[in-house]
């Protein structure tokens, strides 16, 4: 399998990512969306034209592309074309595309009591991540990296550490949430994390 040749174009725009601290799957996206976009272009992407930048629009828009997918190749563009580039006024001639927002689901009492219920054995570990994943709103991988020190019981908080684009932030801590955490500790005595794996100075994957 042959190495795929990187551009002097394409390795500025990888060092410009690096010093804005662009992460490394974040890396990825961009350099995919604009393959992609030099591809429909047929030439060096850095040579294109505001009216061909509004045909490539127009192409992914009726190739089907999703909203999520457009409006990732835009933000790669904009990255590409106002920062590596320097022509801030490529952005001008793109859109992105508005997502679709429908009404959250809401489990009544009894769903949730049955999804509890349904958190596997033995013991109180799995359903007090699912509790709190729940009851707290926290992705899978807050939960697993949640330590016994984050669970602020005085002010009824719980913090969460490095979240979503590595920002810590607080979330609400309820009562009955604190009893099922409370009886996880009492029974397995977590020192570190909260929910630790196997060894126990890893943390629980959010696989398990």
């Amino acid at each position: 399998m042959t190495e795929e040749r990187t551009t002097p174009l394409r390795e500025r725009m990888i060092e410009d990512m690096r010093i804005r601290g662009i992460g490394e799957k974040a890396q990825q996206s961009h350099i995919r969306a604009i393959k992609d976009f030099a591809s429909f272009l047929g030439r060096p992407p850095d040579t294109a034209t505001p009216e061909e930048l509004r045909s490539y629009q127009l192409h992914m828009t009726n190739a089907g592309v999703s909203p999520s997918t457009f409006n990732v190749r835009i933000v790669a563009l904009r990255f590409f074309f106002g920062t590596t580039c320097g022509r801030e006024d490529m952005k001008g001639h793109m859109q992105f595309r508005r997502k679709p927002r429908p009404l959250p689901i809401v489990l009544s009492v009894e769903e949730v009591a049955e999804l509890m219920a349904a958190g596997p054995g033995p013991g109180l570990k799995y359903r007090a991540a699912l509790g709190i994943s729940y009851g707290a709103g926290l992705r899978a991988s807050e939960v697993c990296h949640l330590k016994v020190s984050d669970i602020d019981s005085n002010r009824m908080l719980i913090h969460v550490e490095e979240g979503k684009g590595g920002k810590d932030r607080k979330a609400m801590l309820a009562p009955g949430l604190l009893e099922l955490l409370r009886d996880c500790w009492r029974e397995a005595r977590p020192q570190g994390w909260l929910f630790p794996g196997k060894p126990k100075i890893n943390p629980i994957s959010p696989r398990q």
